[in-house]
This record gives C-alpha cells, sequence and structure tokens, in this order.
C-alpha cells in the first residue's frame, strides 16, 4: 500500500517567526500561518473567505539548506509565502496536568517568498531585502524573488 505524506500551502504568516536554538548548534523556526477556504455563505449566497490556522515549522538541517536561518532573515508577520512540506503529529505530556496532548503541525522542506501584504508594506521590494536567490545566498539562478 502506498503512503503519501506531503502539504503544500499560499498563505501568510499571522506574526513573526520565533526563533529557538538547541544546545547541539539545531535551529527551528516557529510559524503562525494562515491559508483561506471559500465557501459559500447558505443565507446570503455569497461566497466568503473562511480562515485556516495552521503551525510551521523550519528547521536547518545539517546537510542541506538552513530554512530557519532563512526564515529568521527575511520574513515577517504578513509576508505571503509557498510552503511546501509534510504533516508530523507532535505529542508531549502537559506539565501541569501531566495529561498526554497532541496537534499536527508542518514540517516544511521548501519555502519559497511570493510578496508584499495588500497594504504594500513589508515587500521585498521596500525593504530591501535581495531579489534573487543568488543574493540571499539559495544558489538559485534567475529568480524574481527570494526562494527559500
Amino acid at each position: 500500500m502506498a503512503n503519501l505524506n506531503k502539504v503544500m500551502l499560499i498563505g501568510r504568516l499571522t506574526r513573526d517567526p520565533e526563533i529557538k536554538e538547541f544546545s547541539n548548534g539545531g535551529k527551528v523556526a516557529n510559524i503562525g500561518f494562515v491559508v483561506n477556504n471559500r465557501r459559500k455563505n447558505q443565507q446570503s449566497g455569497q461566497w466568503e473567505e473562511v480562515p485556516v490556522w495552521v503551525d510551521l515549522k523550519a528547521f536547518n538541517r545539517e546537510s542541506g539548506r538552513k530554512l530557519a536561518d532563512l526564515v529568521e532573515k527575511y520574513l515577517h508577520k504578513g509576508h505571503q509565502v509557498y510552503i511546501e512540506g509534510h504533516l508530523v503529529l507532535e505529542e508531549w505530556t502537559g506539565k501541569e496536568d501531566g495529561k498526554k496532548q497532541s496537534k499536527m503541525v508542518v514540517y516544511a522542506d521548501e519555502i519559497e517568498f511570493l510578496g508584499k501584504r495588500e497594504d504594500g508594506t513589508a515587500g521585498n521590494r521596500e525593504s530591501k531585502e535581495p531579489a534573487t536567490a543568488e543574493a540571499a545566498g539559495a544558489g538559485g539562478e534567475g529568480v524574481d524573488e527570494v526562494p527559500f
């Protein structure tokens, strides 16, 4: 039986990423993220946006891309990004009540910066962030935006 665990999302950061460093030198960026689903309101007949709140994590990899570093340097609340990743069920025991808890999180495998907010702030060109992957240290060629 085949299995597939792949997530592709386009949405916006709901807050500035929270960066945590580990004692072994690793790093993770915790990202609040929102995507919108569209549904038709049964009373009004109008289409409306319904937010879906997602927790994302981007890690620095020993071999490969340092996504947490790139997120820390270039992404802020309101930025629109494309995320490609996979689902992980995180489980822990609550400190106060000792109960087992869990939540589904998307671990980012690829991140691509798409653009600024609609109000014109925090954009690539306006904030003087690198305009190409090469300038951002991502190794891409001929790219108009900062791919991660």
